[in-house]
Parts: structure tokens; sequence; C-alpha cells
């Protein structure tokens, strides 16, 4: 049985249509969801660890699941503290080699920590989500982090946002919602990792001759789009 990864399908043949729309109410209305105290806690470990690193500038690696990319981010920028951030705690419990000094993992759920991490003023200098589960069903727009009431948050840390994936209309929607809640237009386009790929699916997917998509945005630090923060 071939262990090759499934080429993302899906019911889209272009940008959901009511991408604007989901947007432009996340940008507008007060989301009430409560904040769950596991993540609390864990904010506010990580927010110690972060002020302990002294004047090091911040990256944040969401969704980062068994670690790797921390760890290698760690090692590109050793002037800097990384953070990773993943939901699970199975995950993050894998052998993901031993971490740098300056790199630290979260178990949290990201919709809270984003939240609090704007609450608390975070600007971190790169912000990372790697290969996200595209929810490719057009009945699953809200469950994309674009089509997310999240979504505010996310464009509001600022910094240099950077999205990978296999599909490329998740990339295109994504461009789509950081132009309409932001007013920034960024290209995409094709992506290489090279011989050192960021996580265990980039290099699946290029060993296997996938196209990878990526974009990069440079934002201002706008705590204001997340009505209510």
């Amino acid at each position: 049985m071939s262990d090759a990864p499934r080429i993302v399908t899906s019911n889209q043949t272009g940008p959901h249509e009511d991408l604007p729309r989901r947007v432009s109410r996340g940008l507008s209305h007060v989301w009430r969801k409560p904040l769950a105290e596991h993540t609390r806690e864990a904010f506010a470990e990580a927010e110690t660890w972060r002020r302990a690193q002294g004047e090091r500038g911040l990256i944040l690696d969401a969704c980062c699941g068994v670690g790797l990319s921390t760890r290698k981010l760690a090692e590109r920028f050793p002037e800097h503290c990384v953070i990773g951030v993943d939901r699970s705690a199975d995950r993050l419990s894998r052998d993901h080699g031993r971490l740098p000094d300056n790199a630290l993992l979260v178990r949290a759920d990201l919709v809270d920590f984003w939240r609090l991490a704007l609450a608390e003023g975070w600007r971190p200098e790169r912000h990372y989500l790697l290969y996200p589960n595209p929810y490719p069903k057009s009945v699953q727009l809200k469950l994309r982090w674009h089509g997310h009431p999240v979504f505010p948050a996310i464009v509001g840390l600022g910094g240099r946002l950077e999205v990978r994936s296999n599909w490329r209309l998740y990339i295109e929607e994504f461009a789509i919602a950081v132009s309409r809640a932001t007013g920034v237009t960024t290209p995409l386009g094709p992506f290489d990792p090279g011989d050192d790929p960021l996580t265990h699916f980039e290099r699946k997917y290029h060993e296997h001759h996938q196209p990878l998509w990526h974009l990069v945005v440079n934002l201002d630090h706008r705590p204001g789009l997340m009505p209510g923060m």
C-alpha cells in the first residue's frame, strides 16, 4: 500500500462566495465564546516563559503538531524565542528531538490562545501557519482559519505571517481574507522547501511531488481588529 499523501479535492471550483461576508462579520461582531481554563493556564505559563526570554523577538508556530517546525525555527532563528502551540497532547508528546533553550511547546486551544495573545499585547515578529487542515468541503468554510471567527485575532497580532498549504485554493482564500481585513494585498506563489522541510507533512508532500503554495504578508499590530479585545 502506498503511503503517498492524499491530494486535496473539493467541490469548490474557486474561492468561496461567502468568504467576504464571514470575514466582515468577524470584524464587526463580538465573539463571546468562553475561554477554556486549560488554555488560560497554558497561556499564563507561556507568557511567564516569554518574559524570561528578555528582549528576544517572538516567533509563533501555530498548529505545530509534533513540534518539529518549532525546533527547526528555533535553530534557524537563535536570537528569537519560538513558541509552538498545538491542541493535541498526543502529538506534542511524540519525539520531536531535543528542543533548543529558545523554544517552548504549549498544549492549548489556538482559538483561545490567539485571543489571549492579542489581549496581552503580543507582537510576534514571525507567525507561521504550516499545512493546516484545509477542510475542503464547501460547507466547511467556517472551519478554515480564514473563515473562522478568530481570524481577526490572527491578523491583528501583526508581524510577518506565513501560511503554507498543499491546496492552492486555501492560500487564495487566505489572501482574500487578509486583504478584506487589513487592506494589505499579497501575492501567493509556489513554494519549494528544498532539502530542509519544516514539517513532516511538508517533507512527505515534497517527496511525492505535490505542488506546495504559500503566502507571506507583513502586517501591522492591530488589536482593534478583534471586537471586544
